[in-house]
């Protein structure tokens, strides 16, 4: 126990620094795994107090999975769900890498901030706000893109009912949003690489593609690879705001925009099912439980380092 206080005392500076993370943790991540047994409960809500309301509730075991998968749309939202997950992991990878090496190439400085700035604004802006923009461009009156079909003599389009659009308007506005933030934790680690590397093969001979593809490309593999694992863990979940505010929740999109979060928050503004909520939430998190522990596997079997743990 001495040898644990010492410890304790020696490390207070790092303890302190990680302290307001830890109680965050705490309290929104294992705080309110209690509250798993209203997915197994016909929760209804009573004056004593939640706790309360979950003695008093019915067990129904797993008919609030059963409700959520036995509609018609439980293979909608499912393959939309991963769908665009799929296309968000791989196309934001691909360009987060790519923002990355273009600003990390950019000799001067102060204009490579600048660039880097006006990248990572849009990630602060709400999908309320991103909604709105995307109107201004899809609007059938007044919206730019119309205007610009109207200058080349072509029929407005009806962008808020023509679902065949919309993935790729939503892959478009995700990347938009998303890729300056993605972009910067790739930058730090080339920023980070040892420049004699680079030296050295300009000494060889290499030009500045045979560079990134040698030196850039490999050194960021086990980065790119542990943030492709962090990605997959969320891939039954979608962004709710992203899929409800920039298609304005019109009903003739629900084919290709409607995700399992969306069709909960539809279910349980409409029911009033709570316990089909905390299902779904349970469902989500243990399917990506369960990927990043497979690929993580996959991933310490072909490269050890590169792994998660």
């Amino acid at each position: 126990m001495g040898t644990f206080f010492k410890n304790l005392y020696r490390n207070k500076a790092l303890l302190f620094m990680v302290l307001p993370g830890a109680i965050w943790f705490f309290f929104f991540s294992y705080l309110p795994l209690a509250g798993t047994v209203v997915a197994f409960k016909e929760y209804r809500f009573n004056r004593d107090g939640f706790w309360a309301s979950i003695a008093r509730s019915e067990w129904v075991g797993w008919d609030n999975f059963k409700f959520l998968f036995s509609t018609s749309d439980a293979y909608t939202i499912t393959r939309n769900t991963l769908l665009y997950n799929l296309a968000f992991i791989v196309l934001g990878l691909i360009f987060s890498v790519l923002m990355a090496i273009i600003l990390s190439e950019l000799v001067n400085r102060k204009l490579s901030k600048l660039y880097q700035t006006g990248m990572f604004l849009p990630y602060f802006l709400s999908w309320v706000i991103v909604g709105y923009f995307v109107f201004s461009f899809l609007s059938m009156d007044r919206g730019l893109l119309n205007q610009i079909l109207g200058w080349f003599g072509m029929d407005p389009i009806q962008w808020y009912s023509e679902a065949k659009y919309w993935p790729y308007i939503m892959v478009i506005v995700n990347l938009w949003k998303s890729i300056g933030y993605s972009s910067v934790v790739y930058l730090a680690a080339i920023l980070g690489i040892d420049k004699s590397l680079y030296e050295a093969a300009m000494i060889d001979g290499a030009n500045k593609w045979q560079q990134i593809r040698n030196i850039t490309l490999p050194l960021l593999t086990p980065i790119m690879t542990i943030m492709t694992l962090l990605a997959v863990g969320k891939i039954f979940y979608a962004d709710f705001g992203l899929f409800y505010q920039v298609p304005r929740d019109s009903g003739t999109l629900y084919a290709v925009t409607n995700v399992i979060d969306t069709y909960v928050y539809r279910g349980l503004m409409t029911t009033g099912e709570i316990g089909m909520s905390a299902a779904a939430g349970l469902y989500q998190s243990v399917v990506g439980f369960a990927l990043v522990m497979i690929s993580n596997y996959v991933v310490r079997r072909m490269d050890k380092d590169s792994a998660l743990f």
